[in-house]
């Protein structure tokens, strides 16, 4: 319309989802992502099932060899393989402690508004609470907030972005951080042996410095979720995520070119395959695509840790998985998740870049 202009995207990321829905505001042009007129997108989203995505007990991946932790780990390569995630069992963390880190995040986002911008982060800058930086021109912002935290190695936290309240949040979220150090280091080892490589290969190239980066995504209800993706398509630049889900069944990984939603199983966490991972494996496991829908009369929050190699450290595909029949397919890289970011913005994946 003439002479009115537009709100550019620096100016709503200074308004939080949240804020927009309390205050009964329609969705802006910005974060329209999908067109009204898409059939084919209508179709796949209302005939999309629910994924098969195979159950692994980490516990029986841990025990020593028998039939039932070779069964197990033919099911883990089959399910990394095919889907590029699994949902964990048997992982050791107490259901009660599950809800109580569902629980401070919860809390978290109930606060006022004027509480969470304690914990801001600038628009370009990536700790802190807000959205995330803005995209290139012509990418659609995500109808979400999150509180994304730097939690290991120690040196990269920024305490003035952790909340003191809930008052519990940050001996939860250190208590969470060494379960998922633990954590890691079972799923990087049953990764390998699933392979029948040597147990340790991914963990030396993830190194002694690994990191992890928690990020607690709260999804608004949407009045056009039609319209607006809660987060947009993409696959993940880290070397695996795990994800802790609630209730709300609105994550959607993509496999042979449709949309399947991710079951939610309230004890299980949830992995999901990263490039970084796609390329130690050269290319045998899937880094895949994955969104989040808009709800209309529910919100939703889940909460991320991602597990990266160390900053500055190289990795590639393991040796041993490249020979004739499987040549190399991806170049050796360091600090691949600058070169994810970028692509990213632009709405393309980093992983064409490398590719041999």
């Amino acid at each position: 319309m003439a002479g009115v202009s537009l709100p550019s995207a620096e100016n709503l990321l200074s308004k939080r989802v949240q804020e927009m829905v309390v205050n009964g505001e329609q969705p802006p042009h910005l974060y329209i992502c999908r067109d009204d007129g898409d059939e084919a997108d209508h179709q796949d989203v209302a005939a999309s099932q629910l994924a098969s995505i195979p159950i692994i007990d980490l516990g029986v991946v841990s025990e020593s060899t028998t039939n039932k932790h070779v069964d197990e780990l033919n099911k883990l390569h089959s399910a990394l393989s095919s889907w590029g995630c699994f949902q964990a069992i048997g992982h050791g963390i107490s259901s009660a402690f599950l809800d109580s880190i569902r629980q401070v995040a919860k809390e978290f986002f109930e606060q006022p508004m004027e509480s969470k911008t304690k914990y801001a982060k600038g628009v370009d800058e990536v700790q802190g609470y807000g959205a995330d930086p803005v995209p290139e021109e012509g990418q659609p912002l995500d109808w979400s907030d999150r509180l994304f935290l730097d939690v290991y190695p120690l040196h990269k936290r920024q305490p003035r972005f952790w909340p003191q309240t809930p008052t519990s949040f940050r001996y939860i979220l250190e208590e969470y951080t060494v379960k998922m150090k633990t954590f890691t280091e079972v799923v990087s080892k049953a990764m390998a042996k699933s392979l029948k490589l040597e147990e340790d290969c991914f963990l030396d190239q993830f190194g002694e410095r690994a990191e992890l980066q928690a990020r607690f995504n709260y999804y608004s209800c949407c009045e056009r979720p039609d319209l607006v993706l809660g987060l947009k398509p993409h696959a993940d630049g880290t070397g695996y995520t795990i994800i802790l889900q609630d209730d709300v069944q609105s994550l959607q990984v993509s496999k042979d070119g449709h949309w399947f939603t991710v079951p939610t199983i309230s004890n299980a966490l949830l992995v999901l395959l990263g490039d970084q991972m796609e390329i130690m494996t050269n290319g045998i496991y899937k880094s895949p695509l994955h969104r989040v829908l808009s709800n209309s009369k529910k919100e939703r929050l889940s909460l991320v840790m991602s597990y990266s190699p160390e900053s500055n450290k190289e990795i590639g595909p393991e040796e041993r998985l490249i020979n004739e029949e499987t040549p190399r397919v991806y170049r050796n890289v360091k600090n691949y998740g600058a070169t994810h970011m970028e692509h990213y913005q632009r709405g393309q994946r980093a992983l064409r870049s490398i590719r041999v």
